[in-house]
């Protein structure tokens, strides 16, 4: 077993690493070290071309009063950058899911941005602070002054870089279309992973917690995802299985138990702390750590969509679209719900979300915020019978239950002549397996002419 001492700053660097700050700080350190080699140089300039050494400042520090304005105006220009951000964001959470602004902020090419914005300010910082030696060489500490300007220019580069890439990335198409993509990643990511001959889906026997020992939460939390093979490892040299007692992406409570041990000799607080360890626990959702939660934030853009303050069901429609082709890639899959050893025998078991399940969870509150808006049902028919084509019987009797309740809402909002024909029209339109009527029933209301 890993040391608990060496595994718990392993966590501490993830959680860094997976934060805002992780790639401001290595930039921030490079530009850092960037000056000290300045003021510290190892080698001598005599081997530079005289056109070059030419250049050097005479006195260094008279340059004082322009780093001083380069300062001033790269700390106007973060401010200015970061102040419009946070209201382009404000009004993004205002559109979309709140869960998404963090996303948007977080995205790695805005952390580089922000790196270098704080890098440029701490290498002209430590130019004001550190004064030039009597005996130093010109030629470095000069090409450290033509290093600031050029820094400075770069930066007022990457701010019209900066705008424009916030301003695209709000934009309701580019939103939509990310989160799809990070989701579709990420759930390739699950699947390769799953590729081991290790990970199986087999019938799980009821767990009987009277014979288990319970370890539980840490602290709160999301529990995201987890090494379980790792905790494959361990449960297989204490002899034991390892059942989780939680789905990835709850929500856990400090002291809930979260993990069930199953094993002849009651576990020692290493051995809970190794199994812990092996969790990734989040204070947020993270969409690369878990793909359902891109598929829910889908479904939660599209409700805010259609909530009576915002009244966009085109953009409803968009989320629509996208979940079908996750709910495709998902269904040529089957998740697995348990880890093997070398002999067979499970040693690490969880429940993998049912197709069910997910479907109930993600179309659901669609159609019943949009159950008012004929587009968003017969948006909501089209998805499910796509969804038909490539289903198996189980997942085939799921969709043909949620076909009837679409139908069903169509027959309760169709109440005017022209509704009822334009729905009728489109029942058996496209290539599907699901048993719909060939029109809605005749004897539904029939609003009158005005």
């Amino acid at each position: 077993m890993a040391p608990t001492l060496l595994l718990h700053p392993i966590q501490l660097f993830k959680r860094f690493a997976s934060s805002i700050a992780y790639l401001p700080t290595l930039a921030a350190l490079a530009y850092g070290s960037l000056a000290l080699l300045a003021f510290t140089a190892p080698v001598s300039s005599d081997f530079l071309p005289e056109s070059i050494r030419q250049l050097s400042l005479s006195k260094p520090d008279e340059a004082q009063p322009l780093l001083l304005a380069l300062l001033g105006g790269m700390i106007s220009l973060m401010v200015f950058s970061f102040s419009m951000v946070m209201s382009v964001l404000s009004q993004a959470g205002a559109n979309f899911s709140h869960k998404l602004v963090f996303g948007l902020i977080s995205e790695r090419h805005n952390q580089w941005v922000l790196g270098h914005y704080l890098g440029t300010i701490l290498f002209i910082l430590m130019l004001l602070i550190v004064p030039h030696a009597a005996n130093g060489d010109l030629v470095w500490r000069s090409a450290a002054v033509y290093a600031a300007c050029v820094m400075v220019l770069h930066c007022l580069g990457l701010f019209v870089y900066f705008i424009h890439n916030v301003s695209q990335s709000i934009q309701v198409g580019s939103v939509i279309s990310g989160l799809h993509a990070n989701t579709l990643r990420a759930m390739k990511r699950r699947r390769e992973k799953e590729q081991d001959e290790r990970c199986q889906h087999l019938p799980l026997p009821t767990t009987n917690r009277s014979a288990c020992h319970e370890i539980v939460a840490r602290e709160a939390g999301y529990l995201q995802s987890g090494n379980l093979f790792e905790m494959a490892s361990l449960a297989e040299s204490i002899d034991g299985v390892v059942h989780l007692d939680f789905r990835f992406g709850d929500y856990v409570l400090e002291g809930q138990p979260i993990l069930l041990l199953e094993c002849n000799k009651a576990p020692d607080d290493d051995c809970r702390a190794d199994l812990l360890n092996c969790l990734t626990q989040l204070n947020g959702e993270s969409v690369e750590e878990h793909f359902i939660h891109g598929m829910s934030q889908l479904m939660e853009v599209a409700i805010k969509a259609l909530s009576p303050g915002i009244n966009d069901p085109g953009t409803a429609r968009l989320c629509l679209h996208r979940l079908t082709d996750l709910l495709s890639h998902y269904m040529r899959w089957q998740p697995a719900n348990c880890i093997t050893d070398s002999s067979g025998k499970i040693r690490v078991a969880w429940q993998a979300e049912s197709f069910d399940s997910l479907i109930h969870r993600l179309l659901t509150p669609i159609l019943q915020y949009g159950r008012e808006d004929q587009s968003i049902l017969l948006g909501l028919l089209k998805a499910v019978k796509s969804l038909s084509l490539t289903a198996n019987p189980q997942q085939l009797a799921t969709l043909q239950r949620v076909a009837d309740r679409i139908v069903e809402n169509l027959e309760q909002q169709s109440t005017h002549e022209l509704d009822r024909q334009f729905v009728n029209q489109r029942l058996q339109q496209g290539l599907h397996r699901l048993r719909l009527p060939a029109s809605l029933s005749k004897e539904g209301p029939v609003a009158k002419h005005t």
